[in-house]
């Protein structure tokens, strides 16, 4: 047993499950809710804007696994040597990488790397990422999900070593008001609330909670419209989610936050993935000349500044691509509380 999980109490010790380790494990999602709140049950993270990730380490292979459970592994050999000499046995633990613009973790920054395969070397050094771990799932031999979320992170901080680009997520253990105030004013993402006790299940849950200080979520890409004026490859992207039926609706369409190299490489992407008719359920109310509808497949971040009445995005702007959600998973994010 590892000394990690030798110096846990007994009651915490009474929860480990002796299980082989999995090739795969859902991570644990959080729920977006209204407002932030205070309470001692509860402990605050900062939420990063980044690639969620679960590390497995068996020996000396290292997986990298989106939410999605795809490889990306190759995208950051930097990260591998250091989690390979963070601990001598073999753990799967929980965390997101990122890329810093100045002090501010930064999606688009990070596409340099999500979006690159087998980045080179100069690639690795001008996009340097960190990853963050925040929690521990298997160590060693045991199953730690049915531990309180403090004592698996007490096992994570005294299992590896962190230093380098492997960080430990800190936490605070109150005030969770305040804390979401001065995550905002530093111009992070938001904050995720989790319950001290709550143990660690492999799927959405009310017991890890979602603030944001911005709005900010994943769409399907349904078309492009034609560029103009001096624009080339693309005017902008049209925008969908499911409801709750499961069909494809329009969330509108946006034209900001692409440099050049992004509108080429957005071109390259959607001109294999034409389609005649629209994806979506009922046609937009737009003029239909100029756009271009695709299969809906690729799945964009985008920040905007609130949802109009009749359900369309205000201010929307360009973050990038993630290929760590399922299109068919996209929805309108609405708080629970």
């Amino acid at each position: 047993m590892h000394d990690a999980i030798g110096g846990l109490s007994e009651a915490d010790r009474g929860k480990l499950r002796r299980r082989s380790m999995p090739a795969w494990t859902p991570p644990m999602l959080a729920t977006l809710v209204s407002k932030a709140f205070s309470d001692p049950a509860w402990i605050y993270e900062a939420k990063f804007d980044g690639q969620r990730c679960l590390v497995f380490k068996r020996g000396a292979t290292i997986r990298l696994m989106t939410r999605n459970e795809k490889d990306r592994t190759s995208h950051y050999p930097d990260l591998v040597p250091t989690v390979s000499s963070a601990t001598e046995v073999d753990m799967i633990a929980d965390g997101e990488i990122v890329a810093f613009d100045g002090e501010q973790t930064s999606f688009s920054r990070l596409q340099g790397r999500m979006q690159n395969a087998h980045p080179n070397a100069a690639t690795v050094a001008a996009i340097p990422v960190a990853f963050y771990l925040f929690d521990l799932l298997w160590l060693d031999g045991y199953d730690l999900t049915s531990m309180p979320l403090t004592a698996r992170k007490d096992v994570l901080r005294g299992a590896l070593t962190f230093g380098g680009p492997l960080l430990f997520s800190a936490h605070l253990e109150q005030d969770g008001e305040a804390a979401f105030d001065a995550a905002c004013e530093k111009g992070w993402e938001g904050l995720i609330a989790k319950r001290a006790s709550a143990p660690y299940v492999h799927g959405r849950s009310k017991d890890w909670l979602k603030f944001k200080c911005v709005n900010e979520q994943e769409f399907v890409v349904v078309g492009w419209t034609d560029p103009k004026g001096s624009r080339s490859g693309i005017g902008a992207l049209l925008m969908g989610y499911h409801d709750e039926t499961g069909a494809l609706r329009f969330a509108g369409k946006v034209g900001t936050g692409f440099d050049q190299r992004e509108l080429d490489r957005l071109s390259k992407q959607l001109a294999p993935l034409g389609r005649k008719d629209t994806p979506l359920a009922a046609l937009p109310a737009m003029p239909q000349k100029g756009i271009h509808w695709v299969r809906p497949v690729l799945v964009a971040q985008i920040g905007f500044s609130e949802w109009t009445g009749d359900g369309k995005l205000r201010h929307p702007r360009y973050l990038g691509l993630r290929d760590d959600k399922d299109a068919s998973q996209v929805i309108r994010e609405g708080p629970s509380a």
